[in-house]
């Protein structure tokens, strides 16, 4: 079974940049789809980014597009998320996921998660 461990969250300005890492404990590491999820308090789980299993592809959210960059190293079993330009609506726990499906930002297609970093930004 796949384990997975995020790290990287932290509390951040307005504006500043974090970068998230999403560590699996199973090989072979590509054989799964990656994506990234997020909470904010009081709503739902919703998507943020995803990545195919070879890193050739990937997946955003509208919200935050331009901002946030998915990649993978699979020599290293990690999938980082590199967050730019932060805003206060970013704050949330990030999780990770893992499919052995295909790339999408369906929370329902992921079979493994992560317990989460929580990623706080302050205005």
């Amino acid at each position: 079974q796949v384990q997975l461990v995020e790290s990287g969250g932290g509390l951040v300005q307005a504006g500043g940049s974090l970068r998230l890492s999403c560590a699996a404990s199973e090989l072979p590491f590509s054989s799964y789809v990656i994506g990234w999820f997020r909470q904010a308090p009081g709503k739902e789980r919703e998507f943020v980014a995803a990545i195919s299993r070879g890193g050739t592809s990937t997946h955003y959210a509208d919200s935050v597009k331009g901002r946030f960059t998915i990649s993978r190293d699979n020599a290293k079993n990690t999938v980082y998320l590199q967050m730019n330009s932060l805003k206060s609506e970013d704050t949330a726990v990030l999780y990770c996921a893992a499919s052995v499906r295909y790339l999408s930002g369906s929370q329902y297609e992921y079979d493994y998660w992560g317990q989460g970093t929580q990623v706080t930004v302050s205005s």
